[in-house]
């Protein structure tokens, strides 16, 4: 149980941590609207990570058996996607940091709080690299090999607890908060830091 536990927030703030479009919008949002609607919109943000994390603890389970044969390489294989979505956050960071690229954008007129909810949630549902960031821990650390609901319950609702959090927290910042994590420097250490939590991450399911 506590493994579940442990295993959701680790996951949850794994993808939830990198700031890009969507926290930026999110922030933004709060800042020119008011908190309720930013945090409509972080649960949307928050919502489609939960329900990835149940697509992939569910899936996992239903094919565990059959993968059992196949179990170490393909632990090797989740590990090495981790890795390389950890090295494409962080490349990616980097190369932006140093093209001085712009992130700011005109912003469309400000949603209801029921409309930002769906919004993010939409976009987020959109981003193939949610998916496969769950599929691959789910299976990579044998999670995916316990048939208990409830531990599989316990990991979805740490994932969507954790993402939530954290995107809440974004958007309670306010524009001053804002300025600092969506900035050229604040996008690039938040990437690196999650670069950093797949990567060890993908160290402990080889060992």
């Amino acid at each position: 149980m506590t493994a579940a536990l442990v295993a959701g927030l680790v996951a949850g703030y794994g993808i939830a941590v990198p700031v890009g479009a969507v926290a930026t919008y999110l922030v933004s949002l709060t800042a020119r609207t008011s908190l309720r609607t930013g945090v409509c919109a972080a649960l949307g943000v928050a919502t489609a990570d939960g329900l990835y994390a149940l697509l992939a603890a569910v899936g996992g389970a239903a094919v565990a058996a059959a993968l059992r044969p196949v179990l170490t390489p393909l632990r090797w294989a989740s590990a090495l996607v981790l890795l390389a979505l950890a090295a494409r956050g962080a490349a990616t960071a980097i190369r932006l940091h140093r093209a001085h690229r712009p992130t700011a954008r005109s912003a469309p007129p400000p949603p209801s709080p029921a409309r930002a909810y769906l919004s993010l949630l939409g976009i987020t549902l959109l981003n193939p690299t949610t998916m496969v960031y769950f599929a691959a821990l789910v299976l990579g650390t044998g999670a995916a090999d316990s048939e208990r609901p409830l531990e599989q319950g316990v990991f979805v609702t740490a994932a969507f607890a954790a993402s939530a959090s954290w995107q809440v927290f974004l958007a309670g910042g306010g524009a001053l908060l804002g300025r600092v994590l969506t900035g050229r420097r604040g996008r690039l250490v938040t990437a690196l830091v999650s670069s950093g939590v797949m990567t060890v991450l993908a160290g402990r399911m080889v060992r």
